[in-house]
């Protein structure tokens, strides 16, 4: 069985409902090598394409997955990632780093790349990256339900930046600024999300990982600007960044 037969399992099972895809590099030979690859793969993917960054950026495409070159001309692919996430304020869309050096590497937390890989892209590369992708993709769309005032009520598991507890109850903070509120105990809450992008950081905070902006061993600021604290005996979930 070959890499496009596995694949074609696993999209299967977990549904790719025509993935969107987005390829930004200036090389247009390296252009053409990653989408004969991803539609080897996954030949439903829809698949765009962009020779610069401001094109990418005028388009105002939001892909599920973008294998985003770095070296490229007037905008470089980190100014590009830290505008999607800062300025089109996009924590969904997993970007995948392409460089011809390593040296990058290290400059890429605060965009939080899916991952990085280095040229000459293989197909093993894309279909690490596509399965990966997938499955971040799924969980993104996933739904949370919870009980208020004898009604069920659901969410998107990305619209939650965290949950914090507060005596008996538990506060849920939206990406729209809201908060919800609602009755459970917080190992009960752990049990079911941190399958997903859920991480358990302190006794009385449960943070979503693809809305975090920065970190340090002692506390952890989200995108919306809240500085949570990180207790000792959780470091090691955020250790997965360093």
């Amino acid at each position: 069985m070959n890499l496009s037969d596995i694949i074609a399992i696993n999209i299967c099972k977990q549904g790719s409902d025509n993935m969107q895809i987005a390829i930004c590099d200036d090389e247009v030979s390296m252009v053409q090598i990653l989408e004969e690859k991803i539609k080897k793969l996954l030949p439903d993917a829809v698949i765009e394409k962009y020779l610069s960054g401001d094109e990418l950026i005028a388009s105002g495409s939001k892909p599920d997955i973008l294998f985003l070159d770095i070296q490229m001309p007037y905008i470089d692919g980190l100014a590009i990632g830290k505008y999607i996430r800062n300025n089109l304020d996009d924590n969904v869309t997993e970007i995948v780093y392409i460089s011809s050096e390593r040296k990058y590497a290290m400059d890429l937390f605060s965009v939080r790349p899916m991952n990085f890989i280095i040229k000459p892209v293989s197909e093993n590369d894309i279909f690490d990256m596509l399965q990966l992708g997938l499955k971040l993709v799924k969980n993104s769309s996933q739904l949370f339900d919870y009980e208020l005032k004898g009604e069920t009520h659901r969410v998107k598991l990305s619209d939650i930046y965290y949950f914090k507890s507060d005596a008996r109850k538990i506060i849920m903070i939206m990406s729209n600024g809201t908060e919800i509120s609602f009755y459970g105990k917080m190992s009960e809450l752990a049990e079911k999300v941190t399958k997903y992008n859920f991480k358990y950081i302190h006794k009385s905070y449960i943070i979503n990982s693809i809305h975090v902006k920065h970190f340090t061993a002692r506390k952890v600021i989200m995108n919306n600007g809240h500085e949570l604290p990180v207790s000792r005996t959780n470091r090691e979930n955020i250790k997965h960044y360093e």
